[in-house]
């Protein structure tokens, strides 16, 4: 029986995935270098960059929005990650469009979706996403794909305290069939506090069918109206982060973080959105 070896690029890539347990081959992502300042502890986070975060809080955005963001993960050419998202407010919730991709010419993952969200209560939120997911290896082992289902909810107890929880792959769909593989099912529920005009805390437990669950925790610093400081912690595996954002008007918000892991280092990121007001 013939064995067929993969590239050594595609192996390297898949043990970093999986050592790193962060699952961009699997399906999920975080985007935006807020969120990955904040050692992507953002599932109470509004911007447009919610429709990867937790979809609920796109039903809080008012006017067309459009973000774009890039990481390279620890600073490989072969691990680089960009996004998108698009939120538009309609006359009843807001609909919204957003994808990214992962990898580099041997093996690449794509995914790109459609989202609604809307008010439910008057501080309850819901959001619901259908994504198509792409995973690519270079020739003789093709392609997979398939679609899956994501959820969120956010609840705004007070202008200073929120809580939200997401859900995605609802349905557990099969990444192959034999042996059994599956795109990951991750469930996240977490909060923000804002101590003060200046300082915001988030903190969010996450944990999917096979890891550990994993804590994630950050603090916004906002000083005045056009700068922002944001660090961040997580645990399995353990991560440091940081970052600082600029908001250049009321429209047009600049971001830079890093992400630091113990082992294989930095993985720098930033990105850009505005606002259509």
């Amino acid at each position: 029986m013939t064995k067929v070896k993969l590239l050594p690029k595609v192996k390297t890539s898949i043990f970093i995935l999986l050592f790193t347990n962060n699952l961009f081959g699997q399906g999920y992502s975080f985007s935006g270098s807020r969120s990955q300042a904040l050692a992507n502890a953002s599932i109470c986070l509004n911007d447009v960059f919610s429709y990867h975060n937790n979809p609920a809080n796109t039903a809080k955005i008012n006017q067309v929005a459009f973000g774009i963001a890039y990481e390279n993960r620890f600073l490989l050419k072969a691990l680089q990650h960009q996004s998108y998202a698009i939120a538009i407010p309609l006359k009843f919730g807001v609909f919204s469009i957003g994808g990214n991709s992962f990898g580099f010419r041997d093996f690449r993952t794509f995914k790109n979706g459609i989202g609604y969200s809307m008010r439910l209560l008057e501080e309850l939120y819901m959001g619901v996403q259908v994504n198509h997911h792409l995973i690519r290896l270079a020739p003789p082992y093709g392609a997979n794909q398939t679609v899956t289902g994501e959820i969120g909810l956010a609840y705004d107890v007070s202008k200073d305290l929120s809580f939200g929880i997401a859900l995605f792959n609802i349905g557990r769909n099969e990444l192959i069939e034999n042996p059994n593989e599956r795109y990951t099912t991750s469930m996240r529920i977490g909060t923000s506090y804002k101590i003060s005009s200046m300082v915001k805390a988030l903190a969010e437990f996450e944990k999917d069918v096979i890891h550990p669950l994993r804590f994630k925790s950050g603090i916004e610093y906002t000083p005045d109206d056009n700068l922002a400081f944001r660090i961040g912690f997580s645990t399995a595996p353990i991560e440091l982060s940081f970052g600082l954002g600029w908001i250049f008007s009321e429209r047009y918000y600049l971001d830079f973080g890093t992400q630091y892991h113990q082992i294989l280092g930095w993985s720098p990121n930033f990105s850009f959105r505005f606002d259509l007001k």
